[in-house]
């Protein structure tokens, strides 16, 4: 390994610009449903494809740009909590430098705290890192520049993702830009009063991100949405009247809204609960680890793989982050009109909590990492628990005070509650990809040192592009409960469930007036799927029912979980198909052929996920454009032209037009996935 190029300034170039995109596109997929994408291993078959044409490439320097870009597509998580503040009506958008400081010193600090935990979970310990040993053995073959299988590898796994991205941006520029093909459809129909509906969403995104969640996640998720809207909304709708000129979608849509979702909501929470006291050992566990860490001599003559940032750094650039925080923080509360002395309680209190939590966080969220992987840890369940502990604070510091005493009062309480969620989910989202990063550069001999510089540079790069991208799409789509003009298609609007849940429950808190009877069932609900999942996971059985993704499916609109569903499906089928193949003697190794199969699934699904995003991102900068000049917020839509062909039959016609290109698309995506058997 002598001489070999590591952290290069072509490599962290590289990194921002994959930064960049793969940040814009989680953004957009939080924001529509709550959910993001692992960018590791894209980022390093994107880095392999492109620093091969540029001489004396190696495989640490592959290995830092996917580091870097991993880094910043994580941190994108704070999208879970930090629109609540538009949503509250607290901020009119995103100000640069808050969202900027925030997410970067939030995300650097969840680097620094998961560096002493490297040795002794990454090193001495056993736990698997799926997605880092995944990453690792993709950058093996692709980097193995003495076989043409090597270069052969990183070459078609770029030809997937650019393929998934060229499908999905045409689809999504004739669904969203020229509104021919619809991107949903539902059928509702009534029995006496009870109103049913027939979902289905045709976003790829959302099959993309079903088919990495995998069946588990989907059966609960289906059947989540199964509880809403074939038992509760029927049961809610049946003891209410409506208007005449209420339609059904309209009264099911509102009692959905406004009571089923807080049932969803109730489970949530009470799952979030549950796994936080199932971490409670790897939490006491890895606070231990750390401390022991830090107290150990501090490099003396060890190895270049052995080489973490020292203790003398990680302790200047904590303090430095630390210092920032109070000064963000203080800018955030200056506005809200409090004396100086309750001011600086609340900001000093405000940094404490977001430290000492943050700190305990980030050796669960490495360890649940290291267990289960990045995208299967439950950061959107931390967040949820974060908003009510600080909420709970809060409210003892205010009725202690006074200032709860206004509505006004009650309005800053709930704002500050979600920007210090915000910070404490920065730490825990990078300290959750950050092990699982440092487990890859183990696995190909890289230098710990500079891959922690990669990850601060990536948290920096990825701060930087969060707030204008949050811009933007608030802009031109608007949020559930926020919309920046009253004319504004309510189709179109971005759900972003998870900062609306937070935001919900963090105003229910202050101002005393939760829909506690919806929570409650949902806990009751919540309690009984945490038993049946871990009777089931006790029998040894496949399925199980995990309370969180089952919550998920009664939150979310039906026409987001129903792709979902259909892509853990397709993930299903595939592997069904590798399997049958083998029965028939196509295939002597499963695991081997099914790795490669898995393989070219996920790179398929990035690209469709990368592509509807960032269409989903460039369509938002037209409509702000067309919207700023006077013009029409869907200056590419062509309805008006195709309604005067078709008439009334027009809907009915884009939805059917929507439907077959999805089954098409899902045809394709199987077909060209088991591609590789026959090789």
């Amino acid at each position: 390994m002598k001489d070999l190029k590591e952290l290069t300034v072509r490599g962290i170039i590289l990194g921002a610009l994959i930064t960049v995109v793969f940040t814009a596109s989680n953004v957009y997929l939080g924001l529509k449903v709550g959910l993001t994408f692992s960018s590791a291993i894209p980022a390093a078959v994107i880095s392999m494809a492109v620093l091969r044409f540029f001489k004396g490439s190696t495989i640490l320097e592959n290995n830092m740009v996917q580091t870097q870009a991993s880094a910043a597509g994580t941190l994108s998580s704070v999208i879970f909590v930090i629109p609540g503040l538009l949503m509250i009506g607290y901020w009119q958008n995103f100000p640069f430098w808050l969202t900027f400081v925030v997410c970067s010193a939030g995300g650097m600090l969840g680097v620094l705290f998961s560096i002493p935990l490297r040795h002794a979970m990454v090193v001495k310990s056993n736990l698997p890192y799926p997605e880092g040993v995944a990453a690792a053995e993709i950058l093996k073959a692709g980097c193995n520049t003495d076989s043409k299988e090597g270069a052969e590898s990183s070459k078609e796994g770029l030809k997937d993702i650019l393929f998934g991205g060229l499908v999905a941006s045409i689809v999504t520029l004739f669904t969203s830009g020229f509104r021919v093909l619809a991107g949903s459809a539902s059928l509702w129909f009534t029995q006496g009063k009870a109103i049913f509906q027939l979902p289905m969403g045709f976003s790829l995104a959302l099959l993309s991100a079903g088919y990495l969640v995998g069946i588990v996640s989907g059966i609960a998720i289906i059947l989540g949405s199964i509880i809403a809207w074939f038992i509760v909304v029927p049961i809610l709708s049946s003891t209410a009247d409506y208007g005449t000129f209420t339609s059904l979608a309209d009264h099911a849509m509102t009692i959905w809204a406004k009571d089923v979702r807080f049932i969803g909501a109730g489970m949530l929470a009470i799952a979030a609960l549950w796994t936080l006291i199932t971490l409670l050992k790897p939490v006491i566990e890895g606070v231990k680890m750390s401390l022991g860490a830090l107290k150990d001599e501090e490099g003396k003559g060890v190895d270049r793989t052995e080489q973490d940032l020292s203790p003398k750094t990680i302790f200047a650039i904590m303090f430095a982050m630390l210092l920032i925080l109070v000064g963000t923080f203080y800018v955030f509360v200056q506005d809200s009109g409090l004396s100086a002395g309750i001011a600086w309680t609340l900001v000093i209190c405000a940094v404490i909590f977001a430290f000492i939590m943050g700190f305990l966080i980030a050796a669960a969220s490495g360890y649940m990492a290291g267990l289960v992987g990045s995208s299967a840890s439950p950061i959107s369940g931390i967040g949820i628990v974060s908003i009510i502990v600080v909420s709970l604070i809060l409210l003892v510091i205010g009725e202690s005070d006074g200032f709860l005493g206004t509505e006004s009062g009650q309005h800053f309480a709930t704002a500050l509650a979600l920007f210090t969620t915000t910070a404490v989910l920065a730490i825990a989202c990078i300290s959750n990809d950050n092990l699982q990063d440092l487990k890859t550069g183990y696995l190909v001999h890289a230098t710990p040192w500079k891959q922690q510089a990669a990850l601060l540079i990536g948290c920096i790069i990825g701060a930087l592009v969060i707030a204008p991208i949050l811009d933007v799409l608030y802009q031109a789509y608007g949020f559930t409960g926020a919309l920046p003009r009253a004319d504004m298609d309510p189709t179109q609007v971005l759900a972003a469930p998870q900062a609306t849940l937070m935001s919900t429950i963090a105003t229910g808190i202050f101002s005393h007036n939760l829909q506690w009877t919806m929570i409650l069932i949902g806990v009751g609900l919540g309690v009984f799927f945490i038993i049946v999942d871990f009777i089931l996971g006790k029998s040894g059985s496949a399925l199980r029912l995990p309370a969180l993704a089952v919550g998920m499916g009664i939150y979310l609109p039906p026409t987001i979980t129903t792709p979902i569903f259909l892509g853990g499906l397709i993930a299903w089928l595939i592997r069904r198909s590798v399997k049958n193949k083998m029965y028939q003697g196509d295939v002597k190794d499963f695991e081997k052929t099914y790795t490669l199969v898995d393989r070219k699934a996920t790179l398929i699904a990035s690209g469709l996920i990368v592509g509807e995003s960032l269409v989903g991102v460039l369509m938002a900068i037209i409509i702000v454009i067309s919207v700023s000049s006077g013009h029409s917020a869907a200056p590419l839509s062509m309805l008006e032209g195709l309604t005067n062909i078709l008439g009334g039959s027009t809907n009915t016609v884009i939805q059917l037009a929507g439907l077959f290109v999805f089954i098409m698309i899902c045809t394709v995506f199987i077909k060209r996935s088991l591609s590789v058997v026959k090789k």
